[in-house]
């Protein structure tokens, strides 16, 4: 059967994404930016291979699709360089949200990940000739799980997850990724039940190792927030009267702007700091002129020289990568997503100690539900539901410091996974 699946999917299945990737170039710039990048990657591998044969070095290959990820990998990176100080490491991406954006010393040579194409991933394996070849989370493709199994090179997905409705138990879908996953040495589950979806999927007669390790990600969230927090942190009553808007879609503003506003009304020390997900000048003018026009004082991030100084009632963020840190200087967070296409991060409000809301849309986040079940976040559906949350918190210190402890127990309760993850990859 799996020469069926093989295929369908390279004369069918691919022909098809590259078709819609090559009509994507024409409209959309990151699609454009990350085909034309694909051109470069055997020039840069063969640069740095070229170095690599005369140390006769051990390489790690691991692929992430975009800078979520990596986030993700980066603990992994780091504890594998700590046991194994001599390694090198390659990683590719599929998204230039990772390739353009990710510069980190843990990384030797990145690459964007080669098409999918059977002779272009042999040629990759082929100059690469990575001791294991290994995939974080969910961008898996066929031919180079098929072609590092015919070439002998063991394969490791760690930080597996599924959806809960997933489609890959659908018979027949199920079938193909059944032909995809039976191929990897070792899959390391985030969850429980992760690790069923999985073992339904592969089936009874798959003999590859299975482990449920957690998620890497939390480690990532607590390193980097240790040192910061440090010298900035401070206990959640001695913080202005803030909300944090994180990662902010127009579906979100819809939902909470009434919200938002009553609370402006009723209370003269509530403001709010406003982080757009796309942080464009269209966006930023958009999100000034509504509050100006309301009466509100604005000013932007940028231009302001101290975030707890500022007596703006409204503060917009129109930079990329403070987020994490200028959740430190709020009561409340409210992650935008949940009303599009899925939440954002909850993990980084979650560790400096942030009561988190968020929209319906959070059933494929295993830490969204984690913090609704210890009582460190809501869901909400509504704008009445919105304020109702907030103005508790913001009138209610014990709920408020039962909810801020809460939140940062979910991230404490489960760091360890990349240490997990780690010995995985060595011993396995």
């Amino acid at each position: 059967m799996i020469y069926v699946w093989y295929i369908i999917y390279n004369f069918f299945l691919l022909p098809i994404m590259m078709l819609i990737g090559i009509i994507g170039i024409i409209f959309n710039k990151k699609i454009r930016l990350g085909f034309l990048g694909r051109f470069n990657t055997f020039r840069i591998l063969d640069n740095y291979i070229s170095s690599l044969n005369k140390n006769n070095a051990i390489v790690y290959w691991f692929h992430v699709s975009s800078h979520g990820e990596f986030l993700q990998t980066r603990p992994v990176l780091l504890g594998l360089k700590e046991v194994e100080p001599h390694v090198k490491i390659i990683v590719s991406f599929f998204s230039p949200s990772g390739f353009e954006n990710v510069d980190d010393n843990l990384i030797d040579c990145k690459i964007y990940l080669p098409f999918d194409f059977p002779w272009l991933v042999r040629k990759a394996l082929k100059k690469i000739k990575p001791k294991k070849l290994i995939f974080v989370a969910y961008d898996i493709w066929p031919n180079l799980i098929w072609s590092a199994k015919a070439t002998d090179t063991p394969t490791v997905l760690f930080a597996a997850k599924f959806k809960k409705n997933t489609k890959k138990l659908i018979p027949l879908v199920r079938n193909f990724y059944q032909h995809v996953y039976s191929n990897f040495n070792s899959i390391y589950t985030i969850t429980k039940n992760d690790d069923k979806k999985i073992r339904l999927i592969l089936g009874k007669s798959n003999k590859m190792i299975l482990r449920v390790l957690g998620n890497p990600r939390y480690d990532q969230v607590k390193n980097s927030q240790d040192q910061y927090s440090i010298n900035h942190s401070k206990e959640i009553f001695n913080r202005n009267k803030s909300i944090i808007l994180g990662s902010m879609h127009s579906e979100d503003k819809n939902c909470i702007i009434n919200g938002l506003l009553d609370l402006l009304k009723h209370d003269d020390d509530f403001n709010i700091i406003w982080v757009p997900h796309e942080p464009t000048p269209s966006e930023i003018n958009n999100v000034y002129d509504y509050f100006a026009h309301k009466g509100y004082t604005v000013e932007l991030y940028s231009k302001i020289d101290n975030l707890e100084a500022n007596d703006s009632k409204i503060t917009i963020v129109d930079v990329i990568g403070e987020l994490s840190k200028i959740y430190w200087e709020g009561k409340i967070a409210y992650i935008g997503g949940g009303f599009s296409t899925g939440i954002h991060n909850v993990m980084e409000p979650a560790i400096a100690r942030l009561p988190v809301i968020f929209g319906p849309r959070y059933d494929n986040f295993q830490e969204a539900i984690e913090l609704i079940d210890l009582g460190g976040g809501w869901s909400i559906n509504n704008n009445k539901e919105f304020y109702k949350i907030v103005n508790k918190l913001l009138n209610n210190e014990e709920m408020l410091l039962k909810a801020s402890k809460a939140a940062t127990d979910v991230i404490h309760n489960n760091i360890g996974a990349s240490t997990r993850v780690v010995r995985g990859i060595i011993r396995d």
